[in-house]
C-alpha cells in the first residue's frame, strides 16, 4: 500500500496510523488491520470497476442490520475511492473462537433478526454476493422471486460461462412448478444473505457480529441453508434458533434448494469444482 493512500486513510480517520497489516478478508478484496494510537480499524480495498458500488451496498446493509437492534455489526467509518482504488473502512472487531454459549446467543439473535419483516421479497436495489451482481427486484411471491432473481440468473450465467449445458438447465416454468409445493406460507425476513462461517465474528467480550452481508428480504431458511453448506456452526446455534423459529416437514428440502443458489454462485465465481454438486441438486429436484 503506497504512502499517499495511507496518508489519505489517515486523513479520513483524523489520526495518525501506527501500522497496517494484511489480514484474511475473503476472496474478492484485499483486507487490512489498521492500528492507530487510540483504536484499530478494518480496511477493504478493491480496484474493480464496480468496487465502490459493492462497498456502498455492504455499508448500507451493515447499517440496516445494526439498526434493527437484533444483531451487531462493525461501525461503518467511510467508503470512497482514492487513485482508482475503492475502499471500505470499518471498526475493527477483535475476534475469538466461539463457545457453546456464544453459538446459542448467535442463534437467538439471528432468529430475532429474521423476525424483521417487510411487505415484499427482495430489496429496492440490486446488490452483490461476492463480486457477482445479486438481483433484488421486489416481488409479492417467494416462488417468483426465487426463480427470477436467484436461480435463473445464475443458471444463465453458468450457461454463458460454459459451466453447464443447455440440457442440464431447467426452464423457469419447470423450476417454478417443482418448487411451488415447498414454498407455502412463506413470509419475508431480513436476511444476512451470505452467512457462512467466515461472515460472523464473536468479539472478545462474547458479542456476535455479522460482517460481509448480501442483504435482502427472503425466506429465513436461506440463511440457515448457507450456514450448513460449508460447516462452522454448532448444534447449539441450531437448537437456539429453532426454539424461536421451528423447522417444518419441508425444511430439509428447502435447505437443498437454497444451497443450490449458493453452489451456482460458487460455480460462477470459482469454476468447475462446484459443478458436480450443482448437477446433483438439479437432478434431484428438476
Amino acid at each position: 500500500m503506497d504512502k499517499e493512500f495511507i496518508s489519505h486513510i489517515s486523513t479520513r480517520l483524523h489520526t495518525s496510523i501506527t501500522s497496517i497489516h494484511s489480514v484474511t478478508g475473503g476472496d474478492i478484496s484485499s483486507a487490512f488491520k489498521i492500528i492507530t494510537p487510540n483504536k484499530n480499524y478494518f480496511l477493504k480495498t478493491n480496484s474493480a470497476s464496480n468496487a465502490l458500488h459493492m462497498f456502498e451496498s455492504e455499508a448500507g446493509a451493515l447499517e440496516t442490520i445494526a439498526n434493527t437492534n437484533a444483531m451487531s455489526t462493525p461501525d461503518v467509518i467511510d467508503y470512497s475511492t482514492f487513485q482508482n482504488t475503492s475502499y471500505l473502512l470499518l471498526e475493527y472487531i477483535e475476534g475469538k473462537s466461539p463457545t457453546q454459549k456464544n453459538f446459542k446467543i448467535l442463534g437467538e439473535q439471528l432468529a430475532e433478526l429474521h423476525q424483521n419483516t417487510n411487505s415484499y421479497f427482495g430489496l429496492k436495489q440490486d446488490n452483490f454476493i461476492g463480486s457477482l451482481k445479486q438481483f433484488n427486484k421486489p416481488s409479492d411471491s417467494w416462488n417468483a422471486f426465487y426463480v427470477n432473481e436467484r436461480l435463473y440468473p445464475q443458471l444463465q450465467l453458468a450457461l454463458q460461462n460454459q459451466l453447464l449445458l443447455e440440457c442440464e438447465c431447467p426452464s423457469k416454468s419447470q423450476i417454478s412448478d417443482k418448487l411451488e409445493p415447498f414454498f407455502l406460507n412463506i413470509k419475508p425476513s431480513l436476511l444476512h444473505g451470505d452467512l457462512w462461517s467466515g461472515n460472523y465474528l464473536i468479539s472478545t467480550d462474547g458479542i456476535p457480529y455479522l460482517i460481509d452481508p448480501a442483504m435482502y428480504f427472503g425466506h429465513h431458511e436461506v440463511d440457515i441453508a448457507m450456514t450448513k453448506l460449508f460447516g462452522g456452526f454448532s448444534e447449539d446455534f441450531y437448537d437456539a434458533y429453532h426454539k424461536i423459529i421451528p423447522a417444518d416437514k419441508f425444511t430439509s428440502n428447502r435447505i437443498d434448494i437454497y444451497q443450490l443458489y449458493y453452489l451456482l454462485i460458487h460455480l460462477n465465481l470459482f469454476g468447475k469444482s462446484y459443478r458436480t454438486s450443482v448437477i446433483n441438486l438439479l437432478n434431484k429436484y428438476f
